[in-house]
């Protein structure tokens, strides 16, 4: 039987599971009644990725997510899921031009959906921003290899990152300038699991695994494509837990066949009168009709 989590998960104890070897369990979530089927779970720790903007608003990339609707559905799994640490993900254009824009940002998500961290899609250009926020006190997290944000600039889609020694080894330095600059951890996602080890003995930094091999203390997926209910078929690193896709599809059906078969909706699902006050509305006459808008 599930165990619901029983006390607050927290910025600590994703570090206590670097520290003692445990691994730590993440998913995707962006709505109310997820985030409390998680919670009674047990899943420790959630984030609210823009990959809202594909699963949820249907969108080919995760670019046209607004900041709002980000911090709405971030409070909604916060509502859910109370003692889940949260990672509320910052949308596309939302911390970008100046330091002092995404620090404002950044402070309109923490005070409104209730995050515990919040997740920035990172390159040296960020180094000031997540220092400024350090400064604040606030926990980010950095994501680095593949980040589906920059998809303009990689062309020809989602490609992993990190297969060539160059190319590994500036990630591995780009996660090293992110400790220095006091993030709180590391979201990798797309590398090879040589790529995520290094991280992992570079930094002292909790590394939080998106597809990056078994060396990481925590992995995370979009929840969806791990229950079949997108429809495409899901990245190799995805495991496959159910398939919520076709039971779903068929109560859908099934309601369908009662309307149209009259058997729904059926005595079972009226409200019935009091019998006296049935008889007498039963007696009561027609209500006259009037006519407006004219004369005769």
């Amino acid at each position: 039987m599930p165990a619901a989590l029983a006390k607050k998960f927290t910025l600590n104890d994703l570090r206590n599971a670097r520290r003692d070897g445990t691994k730590v369990p993440m998913l995707t979530c962006y709505d109310y009644t997820s985030a409390r089927l998680m919670h009674e779970a047990g899943v420790p720790a959630l984030l609210v990725g823009d990959t809202a903007a594909n699963v949820i608003l249907g969108h080919p990339t995760t670019l046209p997510v607004p900041l709002r609707f980000m911090i709405e559905i971030t409070a909604a799994v916060r509502r859910g899921a109370p003692m889940s640490l949260l990672v509320g993900d910052m949308p596309f254009g939302a911390y970008g031009g100046s330091v002092d824009r995404g620090v404002r940002n950044v402070v309109r998500m923490l005070q409104l959906s209730g995050c515990d961290c919040v997740k920035l899609e990172v390159s040296d250009g960020h180094l000031p921003l997540v220092e400024a926020l350090a400064d604040m006190g606030v926990a980010v997290v950095a994501h680095l290899g593949l980040r589906p944000q920059t998809v303009g600039v990689l062309g020809g889609g989602y490609r992993t990152q990190g297969r060539t020694a160059e190319s590994a080894q500036a990630i591995v330095d780009l996660a090293v300038r992110m400790q220095h600059a006091r993030a709180a951890a590391i979201l990798l996602e797309a590398v090879p699991p040589e790529v995520g080890e290094a991280v992992v003995n570079a930094t002292d930094l909790p590394v939080i695994g998106c597809g990056a091999g078994r060396h990481v203390h925590g992995h995370v997926f979009v929840t969806h494509d791990a229950l079949g209910l997108t429809g495409n078929k899901p990245p190799k690193f995805v495991p496959i837990l159910a398939d919520l896709a076709t039971p779903t599809r068929d109560a859908y059906a099934e309601y369908v066949r009662q309307v149209r078969d009259g058997m729904y909706p059926a005595a079972q699902h009226e409200y019935p009168m009091d019998p006296d006050q049935r008889a007498r509305f039963l007696r009561t006459p027609p209500a006259v009709q009037h006519r407006h808008g004219g004369s005769d």
